[in-house]
């Protein structure tokens, strides 16, 4: 940054473009990186090693889950931290509170960035180490296909034996329907009797009254 000010570092800083944002999300490498790259840091992604040297998780070390390159900050394996409902999430960490201990290095780009001034020992060097993270991600994407697959033959399975159970249940369901129904028959002759039966009531005063007058 250009200005020496608080003021103008803070405003620089939270109005900066996603490119600037992604050099600041840079930590320091370890000691044997560090020979062997001839850089002190570099900017972190997701698949890196890392270790956390502040904090209440200091010493824990694991893979790089999520780098969040809007609010600059990681999302590292295995640290969480628990909210008032009681559901667990990840908890953000800033990347100068962490040291890379092993680069992820199946991207061609960042290849070449490490590649840039060194011997072409070092280049073949890291071509291995590149080729064997490739194979291991492609293991663990075809494991993660098979296990889904599984899962899917297994619901299709359940899906086959549940409309079996439907239909043997079925029949009770009309037995207890047809019952119901008999109850209820009875009931509603009855009520259409009663309003024959009104029909042939007894004469109320008023009409013996009448029939009184008509007789005189």
């Amino acid at each position: 940054m250009k200005s020496m000010m608080p003021r103008k570092q803070r405003k620089e800083m939270f109005n900066a473009p996603l490119h600037k944002r992604r050099k600041w999300l840079s930590s320091h490498l370890e000691e044997k990186l560090l020979l062997k790259y001839d850089k002190r840091s570099i900017s972190v992604i997701k698949g890196d090693t890392v270790k956390v040297m502040r904090g209440s998780f200091r010493g824990h070390e694991d893979k790089v889950a999520h780098v969040n390159v809007r609010k600059r900050y990681l999302e590292i394996e295995g640290i969480t931290m628990s909210k008032a409902d009681g559901n667990k999430i990840a908890k953000p960490i800033h990347p100068s509170n962490v040291l890379i201990t092993k680069l992820n290095l199946t991207d061609k780009w960042r290849r070449k960035k490490l590649e840039r001034g060194l011997t072409e020992e070092a280049k073949k060097e890291i071509e291995k180490e590149a080729e064997i993270q490739i194979k291991e991600e492609e293991k663990k994407e075809k494991e993660e296909e098979e296990k889904l697959l599984k899962e899917k033959e297994e619901a299709s399975k359940t899906e086959e034996i549940t409309p079996l159970d439907e239909t043997e249940e079925k029949p009770k369901v009309q037995e207890k329907k047809e019952e119901t129904e008999k109850k209820t028959l009875p009931k509603t002759e009855k009520k259409q009797e009663k309003p024959k039966e009104k029909t042939a009531k007894k004469p109320t005063k008023k009409t013996k009254k009448k029939k009184e007058e008509e007789n005189k």
